[in-house]
């Protein structure tokens, strides 16, 4: 995505193009193109099929999770986004998932926030995997497996936590 120049000289943010899969000290870039590409045809690239062998999970699995949408509206996600528990969630996560470069975490937090509702408008009210990397504001993202790792236990419980969220009790918020 070409860097162009908006009103008043504001800069365009660029959307992700490439997901850098750290690990200890390796790691390995997939181009988020190759994986939009894999979650809606199945196709992959050799890189992306050795990177998706590690994981030890079928193709259709990870196609699935790639591909789950999420429905909620731009309004209601800034107020989960800006709320306590979103805060924790986001604090966390960015720990996971953050910008090259990124010494604190509040800019992880700020990349995040970005993330979700530029995804959500790319999914016009949906949000998968694939529009949140769709939607994030740096030119690479980091991927943490290490950090990952740590709280993969805790995965479903995170699943729970954004389907709780995205069903009735948002319904008091979304008629407020």
């Amino acid at each position: 995505m070409v860097n162009s120049q908006l009103p008043f000289n504001l800069p365009k943010a660029n959307a992700a193009e490439e997901i850098k899969i750290t690990y200890s000290i390796f790691s390995r870039t997939i181009k988020v193109n190759s994986l939009k590409t894999f979650a809606s045809e199945g196709n992959s690239t050799r890189k992306l099929k050795k990177i998706l062998k590690t994981t030890g999970y079928a193709d259709k699995e990870i196609r699935s999770v790639l591909n789950k949408d999420f429905e909620i509206p731009i309004t209601i996600a800034s107020k989960l986004a800006y709320s306590e528990i979103g805060n924790i969630f986001l604090t966390r996560l960015s720990s996971i998932i953050h910008p090259p470069r990124a010494n604190d975490e509040r800019t992880g937090m700020l990349a995040l926030r970005a993330s979700v509702v530029q995804g959500i408008n790319i999914g016009n009210g949906k949000i998968n995997l694939i529009s949140f990397f769709e939607g994030y504001p740096t030119k690479t993202v980091i991927l943490n497996v290490n950090a990952l790792s740590k709280v993969l236990s805790k995965v479903e419980s995170i699943s729970e936590l954004l389907e709780f969220f995205t069903d009735s009790p948002l319904e008091k918020i979304k008629t407020n």
